[in-house]
Formats: structure tokens, sequence, C-alpha cells
């Protein structure tokens, strides 16, 4: 019920927004499938929820549902995370949560800021290492061991890095 309800609140909002066509993803198989008409509805509970939804529905142009694996949608996830770890006081205003979206998972960027800000790639003390067996200047005892540790895991073949696989 707890799924219909949080549904059929993302409807109304996008009905309030004014929006035409709308794509709803859950995590729910039962919720998803009986609108999509694939199940059955028969618990008399969910029949006027899924009543609710279908008149719902008319006021957009296109409509589509889709099932996401659990794993799929851990922005649901994270925002239910944040959502629980909230204490809302009624004098206080609730702060608005920015959310952006890339089109590239989060680390690509990382990786790229981190290649920019020190002018050579991630992999430049493997290779390095392999090379000629040296360290960086400020390296220690356990950085040492973590890249000797790293460096196994790739072979160097005329000047080219390659990820050691078992084939």
């Amino acid at each position: 019920m707890a799924e219909y309800e949080a549904c059929i609140i993302g409807i109304r909002t996008a009905i309030e927004c004014k929006i035409k066509m709308l794509e709803v993803c859950r995590d729910s198989p039962l919720v998803i499938y009986q609108l999509k008409g694939e199940w059955k509805t028969r618990d008399p509970k969910y029949i006027n929820y899924r009543r609710l939804v279908l008149e719902l529905i008319e006021e957009f142009d296109d409509i589509t549902f889709c099932y996401l694996l659990l794993d799929e949608n851990l922005m649901a996830d994270v925002l239910a995370t944040l959502a629980s770890m909230i204490k809302v006081n009624k004098q206080e205003d609730v702060k608005l949560i920015q959310i952006s979206i890339y089109e590239a998972a989060a680390h690509c960027y990382n990786i790229k800021e981190e290649e920019q800000k020190y002018d050579y790639p991630w992999y430049h003390d493997i290779l390095r290492y392999l090379k000629n067996c040296e360290y960086s200047d400020q390296a220690t005892e356990n950085d040492k061991r973590t890249l000797r540790k790293l460096a196994s895991d790739y072979v160097l073949d005329g000047g080219i890095l390659y990820k050691r696989r078992n084939d």
C-alpha cells in the first residue's frame, strides 16, 4: 500500500507541474505489473489504489511504467536514507537538497580532475614502478607495499600498460 501511495503522490506532483509525458519507475514489481495490466489485482486493499492511479494517468498524453531492480534504484535508496536521518522541527525551514544528474558516473569526473591536478594519469606510479622499480619521493612503507601489490596486477609490454588477466 505504501508503494501505491508513493506512486500516487509522484503522479499527482507531475500533474501539478503540468507534465504531459511521464515515465514511472518503481522497484515494486507488484505495483508496476498491476498498473500495466500484466498482473491481476485481486487483493481488495489494492483495487482502489489501482483505480485511482488509472484515473490520474488520464491527465497525461503519454505515460509508461517500468520496473527497476532494487540494485538499479540506488537514488531512491539514498533519498530514503537521507529522509530518515532528517529531523524536522516545525519552527525551522526545511533545507532543500539539490541533486545534480551527470551524464557520466561521478568517479569518472574525479579521475579527470585528479589527472588535471597532477598532470599525469592515475596509473603513473604503477607504470613508473614497473619500468624502473621507483617509488615517489613521499611514499611511505605502506604506500610502497600497496604499490607493489597493485603493480602485480599489471604487465608492461612495449611501453603499454596492460591489466593482467587469467586468460
